[in-house]
């Protein structure tokens, strides 16, 4: 009886260790998604002369964004790399590869994994880009709705 008694407080002890472990891991994991509340992005945008300038800015982290579809592409061509405008308004997600995309002006930015583009110059010369130290870019097209909002937020000036 004395052993069965012990092995109860032992199982009990080690219950609750183990609940406040988890307690403490999940108010740990919530903390951090808290802290992580934007996204680094970059927005490619038309001036009205139909050239291409980029903001560099933030999307919020763990807000649902008016998308309908998505698709996955590990293939380049030759001809995405001059320059073109976006077929449609679009976040570009980059899962593998870094990317150097220049504007009109000649301006350049860097796209890798953890940063998102939104791809809005739809007219114009649009803009062009090259792989970086890589021959690798691995991406999700995400188109926006019609008439959403992208979720941008530009850096302050």
């Amino acid at each position: 009886m004395k052993n069965l008694l012990r092995g109860f407080i032992l199982t009990a002890v080690i219950m609750t260790a183990n609940s406040n472990y988890a307690q403490n891991h999940k108010s740990v994991s919530v903390k951090s998604m808290e802290e992580a509340s934007e996204i680094p992005a970059y927005r490619l945008v038309n001036k009205p002369d139909g050239s291409c300038y980029f903001e560099k800015g933030t999307i919020p982290s763990l807000k649902h964004m008016n998308t309908a579809s998505f698709w996955y592409s590990n293939k380049t061509e030759e001809w995405e790399k001059n320059a073109h405008p976006a077929p449609r308004k679009q976040y570009v997600i980059t899962v593998k590869g870094k990317i150097k995309f220049k504007v009109s002006d000649g301006s350049t930015f860097i796209i890798e994994p953890g940063v998102v583009l939104l791809a809005e110059d739809l007219k114009g010369k649009g803009h062009s880009w090259d792989m970086v130290d890589s021959d690798v870019w691995e991406r999700l097209y995400i188109p926006i709705t019609e008439n959403s909002d992208d979720l941008f937020q530009p850096e302050s000036k």
